[in-house]
């Protein structure tokens, strides 16, 4: 069946399907009623405030965690904190308007390249591939045939179903790669600085280091909480767990930054 109608497709034909019943129906042809999902938050700059806000979190408090384990002043902790963050900052950034200006300029340029194939070189090869894609997807043959078949009258679609086939996204214009770098380096900025405030906000109440450090956990773990909602709301998962995963990767990081920092501190012999 399959065989037949690649021969015809090849052929140019057009198959011209009656009025089957589909062998593809769910439950002998009863699809079972669920609940609908929760859709996610679909904002715009949720990737970039999600992964810079996690990343200014965990790498200030481990500064901080390896800090306080060599025993170091409270303003030196600030000092190189505050360094640290807006370094950090420019650096992520940048790296973020870098890579989303090169995914747009790769996305347009693939594009190009497959308006001129479709243009110069559309033939029944790269049609039957993209009926072995809509099989592979569930399709029934005859209906992947005619849908083809379609397709093939119209250069936009194919050129749009040739990138999904190859796993190519369509660039989009509106996409402002600067804007994207601005809310990561803000973002970094602003979760970055909730380790920091507990040495800033404590300073009329007491001068020991080690209280301001257990303020700088607490602070850092409602910042880290946070972004589990967020990261929950967004995406439809559970709170609890998102709030628990993102709770124990900053745990983790900045649990191996103390020890290193008291480790070393030990190896070089400082004293108080």
């Amino acid at each position: 069946m399959a065989d037949a109608a690649y021969s015809r497709l090849v052929e140019g034909e057009e198959i011209i399907i009656g009025a089957e019943e589909s062998s593809n129906n769910i439950n002998g042809g009863y699809i079972k009623k669920s609940e609908r999902p929760k859709e996610p938050w679909k904002g715009v700059y949720a990737k970039s405030i999600l992964y810079a806000g996690l990343d200014a979190i965990v790498t200030c408090f481990s500064l901080i965690s390896s800090i306080s384990a060599s025993r170091i002043s409270s303003v030196d902790v600030l000092v190189l904190g505050f360094a640290n963050l807006v370094a950090d900052g420019i650096s992520m950034g940048f790296g973020d308007f870098m890579s989303s200006s090169s995914e747009k300029d790769v996305a347009a340029k693939e594009r190009a390249v497959t308006e001129w194939d479709v243009a110069n070189h559309s033939g029944p090869e790269e049609l039957v591939e993209l009926l072995r894609r809509y099989q592979a997807l569930g399709m029934d043959v005859n209906d992947a045939t005619t849908v083809v078949n379609i397709f093939a009258k119209y250069n936009n679609i194919l050129v749009h179903e040739k990138m999904m086939a190859h796993g190519m996204l369509q660039p989009d214009e509106a996409e402002k790669p600067w804007k994207n770098g601005l809310v990561t380096f803000a973002a970094f900025l602003v979760f970055g600085s909730a380790p920091l405030l507990s040495f800033i906000i404590l300073i009329p109440f007491t001068n020991n280091d080690s209280v301001k450090f257990v303020g700088a956990c607490i602070l850092s773990a409602l910042a880290l909480a946070l972004l589990g909602v967020a990261k929950a709301k967004i995406a439809g998962q559970n709170y609890a767990f998102s709030v628990a995963v993102t709770l124990f990767n900053g745990a983790i990081a900045a649990a191996a930054a103390y020890a290193l920092g008291w480790a070393l501190k030990n190896i070089a012999g400082l004293e108080n």
